[in-house]
């Protein structure tokens, strides 16, 4: 991950970041994902597309970054706000149908169970939960340009 700062003289500082990963094809419709630092994730087409069952799609991955930033972005909230909880677990299901000649995810739907200890504390992790909902980068980010720069080398036998 690189970061960037970018100053306007009288303005806020915003700072721009950039993440990376790499694949190598393994066969048939899989590969593994890797990247700096982090352990290997081996991935495959679903089965329903001709995939390898038991194995991470990219569709899992998809449906469980809006999941983990949910989680994510509730606890810095949180945190933030002083807002006391015991526990968060959550369950997340995306929908992807064929809309307009391709599949696309049409909905995301998480669902978070978060224990508190007391009722007065419910209001207040409901209301850092909704603004988590609405700050998530990964939900906010679902129809982003995607850029293809691809590289063909031609290879002897």
């Amino acid at each position: 991950m690189t970061e960037q700062v970018v100053a306007t003289p009288g303005k806020i500082k915003h700072k721009s970041f950039t993440y990376r990963t790499s694949l190598v094809w393994s066969g048939a419709r899989a590969g593994v994902l890797v990247s700096q630092d982090k352990p290997p994730i081996e991935a495959s087409s679903p089965p329903e597309f001709k995939g390898v069952a038991g194995a991470w799609t990219p569709e899992d991955l998809f449906v469980g970054a809006v999941n983990m930033c949910t989680l994510m972005t509730f606890v810095a909230f949180a945190e933030r706000l002083g807002v006391p909880f015991l526990s968060y677990s959550s369950e997340a299901e995306g929908t992807l149908e064929f809309v307009d000649g391709s599949y696309r995810f049409t909905r995301v739907t998480v669902r978070p169970l978060i224990r508190v200890t007391d009722g007065g504390a419910a209001a207040a992790v409901e209301r850092a939960l909704h603004e988590a909902h609405d700050s998530c980068i990964v939900s906010n980010s679902i129809r982003p340009e995607v850029v293809l720069e691809p590289t063909i080398e031609l290879s002897q036998p």
